[in-house]
C-alpha cells in the first residue's frame, strides 16, 4: 500500500501566519511525549544531547506522538553522520543539530541527510521506517524533501558565522541556544546578560535578510516575547521534566511545613 510521510518542520515553518511555539521532551518517555503531544502546542523536540535517549526510546516516542497534530524535531548527541543516520532510518525527519560553529559544521549535517552523490547517507531504505519498509514510492529520489535540517547556533564562533550558516543550501532554520552562548561569551549562567541577548538578536536579524526562520529556547515569558517580537520564527518555552520538578515542588510548599514554620508552630503534629 503506497503511503506518505508528513510535511517537514521546514514547512509548517512556510505556511505559519505566526511563531510557532514548543516545548522539550527530556524524560525519554513515550506516555510522557504523548502527553505534551496533545497540548495543542506547534511542536516538540525530543532530545538526545542532554537527555537518557536512545534509538530504541526515540523510536518509540515518535510512534507515540504519531497521529496527533504537532511537529516533532529530534535533537542527536553530535553532528555525527552514522548517528543521523540512524535517527534518519528511524524515521525522525526533523533534526535539530547541536554545536554546529562553522559553515564546514552546517555543510556536514545538511550531507549526513542527503544520499550520494549529495551527500554521504548510507542507503538502507528497504530495512527502514524512514522509508516505510520501501512503502513510500520513490523514497530515495525524494527522500531530502521528508526531511528539513535545523542548525543550532550556540557559540561565539557561529555568531559570527552566522550569515554564511544560513547561506549554506540545505540549512532550513537556526535556532539559538543562550546557554552554551553565554558559556562561550564566558557569562556561563547568565543567559539574560545583555550581551548574550545581543548575539541572539544579531542571529534573528540575519535570519530575517537571508529569508530564513530563527528560533530559540527561552523559558523566561518575558524573554521569550522580547525575542518574538524580535523576529523569532519558532521558540521552546518550556520542559517536560522542567514542569514536573517544579510542579511537584510547588505541591511540597503547599502542604508540607518547612522547619521554620514548624519552629514558630512548636513543633506541634500536624499544624500549619
Amino acid at each position: 500500500m503506497p503511503l506518505r510521510l508528513a510535511p517537514t518542520f521546514a514547512a509548517g515553518l512556510a505556511a505559519a501566519d505566526r511563531p510557532l511555539v514548543g516545548m522539550w521532551v527530556c524524560s525519554g518517555s513515550p506516555l510522557v511525549a504523548e502527553i505534551c503531544a496533545g497540548s495543542g502546542l506547534d511542536w516538540l523536540l525530543v532530545d538526545a544531547e542532554h537527555s537518557p535517549n536512545g534509538l530504541e526510546s526515540i523510536l518509540a516516542q515518535l510512534q507515540a506522538v504519531h497521529g496527533y497534530p504537532i511537529q516533532v524535531l529530534v535533537r542527536p548527541p553530535v553532528n555525527d553522520p552514522v548517528v543521523i543516520k540512524q535517527y534518519l532510518d528511524l524515521g525522525v525527519q526533523n533534526l535539530l543539530v547541536p554545536m554546529v560553529n562553522s559553515v564546514a559544521d552546517a555543510e556536514a549535517a545538511v550531507a549526513a541527510t542527503r544520499y550520494p552523490p549529495s551527500g554521504v547517507r548510507g542507503v538502507g531504505s528497504a530495512l527502514a521506517r524512514a522509508a516505510r519498509w520501501n512503502r513510500i514510492p520513490d523514497y530515495l529520489g525524494s527522500a531530502a524533501g521528508t526531511i528539513s535540517v535545523t542548525v543550532q547556533i550556540e557559540s561565539a564562533a557561529a555568531v559570527d558565522a552566522v550569515e554564511d550558516i544560513l547561506a549554506v543550501e540545505g540549512v532550513n532554520a537556526i535556532f539559538l541556544g543562550p546557554s552554551d552562548l553565554a558559556a562561550s561569551l564566558g557569562l556561563l549562567g547568565q543567559q539574560e546578560h545583555p550581551q548574550v541577548r545581543a548575539a541572539v538578536e544579531h542571529c534573528l536579524a540575519a535570519a530575517r535578510r537571508a529569508g530564513k526562520p530563527a528560533g530559540v529556547n527561552a523559558f523566561n515569558p518575558a524573554t521569550a516575547h522580547h525575542y518574538l517580537a524580535a523576529g523569532a520564527a519558532f521558540v521552546l518555552v518550556g520542559a517536560d521534566v522542567a514542569l514536573l520538578a517544579r510542579g511537584s515542588e510547588a505541591l511540597a510548599a503547599e502542604y508540607i511545613p518547612s522547619p521554620e514554620d514548624r519552629a514558630n508552630d512548636g513543633g506541634a503534629p500536624g499544624s500549619y
